[in-house]
């Protein structure tokens, strides 16, 4: 018996549509192209934690070389590679992304931090082109409230030596300004740099601020947490409206995977390590034992999400639809 082809059926549909799409273009015609855009990354995710609108946005990201030694400093090399590895991550380079939340209570709108600031970094300090996108203008906004005094988190109060939230009040941990604007740090060659940025977007708007610790209110429905370590008076917010939660949680955890698998593990930018870990261990503990969503500044775009307990740590689950419906 004479051997027959035999034919692929979905070859043969996927052939016989090629030579319909060729036939139908003139001779020698190029076919239609856009040139690549580059990447590109969610830029805004907005959602509702009961009456309160919410939205996280993205003032950009840089990459680095990492996550060693920026994270572990206090393990060695490998196995911070091997975490890495486990979790589809490479072992030399890194992103860190820059997410700021805009709370609109239906009275106030809030904003908490102000991102870098345009021009600081490449690549990020997009926060008023964003707002701008959304139809909001600086001028609306009612109050910054401030996690810590980072370079990330106050280069975008001042935009050409005016404040770039003209109408706006201020919320600002005491125990954090106290520190930052203790004259002995212009001492401090490590530290000068810093110092010199809080003289110039902080101190000036001191006179418009409402100083704050742990438990007081922002507005009702936002209280400040304390979560000393990362710097002396950080501070998390958390919002509670019809009954449904949200803790943003500033730079308490500064990688997915690093900070929340091991939080236990030292990071560079901490500047008291042991005091950090601590607060990890309790504000996500909190956060999985309660099984609320929260928003971490330096997560991955859109930096909304929850944590569940992984062994000594805690695992990092991404928002999905839940908070759309």
């Amino acid at each position: 018996m004479t051997n027959q082809p035999v034919f692929d059926r979905r070859a043969l549909m996927l052939g016989a549509a090629g030579l319909g799409l060729a036939a139908a273009l003139p001779a020698g015609a190029a076919r239609a192209a856009i040139p690549m855009q580059g990447l590109h990354r969610p830029g805004v995710y907005r959602f509702m934690v009961g009456t309160f609108e919410v939205t996280a946005i993205h003032d950009g990201a840089i990459q680095l070389d990492g996550p060693h030694p920026i994270f572990g400093q206090n393990v060695e090399a490998s196995d911070v590679a091997e975490l890495a590895a486990a979790n589809f991550l490479p072992s030399d380079r890194m992103e860190i992304g820059f997410t700021v939340t805009l709370v609109n209570t239906g009275e106030k709108l809030i904003l908490m931090d102000a991102g870098n600031g345009a021009g600081r970094r490449p690549n990020a300090g997009r926060l008023l082109a964003v707002l701008g996108e959304l139809g909001v203008a600086p001028e609306a906004v009612d109050i910054v409230a401030l996690t810590h005094f980072h370079p990330d988190h106050i280069g975008g109060l001042m935009e050409d030596g005016k404040p770039a939230f003209p109408n706006a009040t201020y919320v600002i941990g005491q125990v954090e300004y106290d520190f930052w604007t203790d004259p002995a740090h212009l001492e401090n060659e490590q530290m000068k740099g810093r110092v010199e940025l809080i003289q110039s977007n902080v101190v000036p708007l001191a006179e418009k601020a409402t100083f704050i610790k742990g438990g007081d209110a922002v507005v009702s429905g936002i209280e400040a947490v304390e979560s000393f370590g990362h710097t002396p008076g950080h501070l998390c917010y958390h919002l509670e409206s019809d009954g449904k939660r949200l803790l943003v949680t500033g730079d308490v955890a500064n990688h997915y995977v690093m900070s929340l698998q091991r939080p236990d593990w030292h990071v560079r930018f901490d500047m008291d390590k042991e005091m950090a870990v601590a607060a990890r261990k309790q504000v996500f503990g909190m956060v999985a034992a309660d099984k609320i969503p929260f928003i971490g500044y330096h997560m991955p775009a859109p930096s909304v999400g929850y944590v569940e307990p992984m062994g000594d740590g805690f695992r990092y689950v991404a928002a999905g639809y839940q908070l759309n419906l």
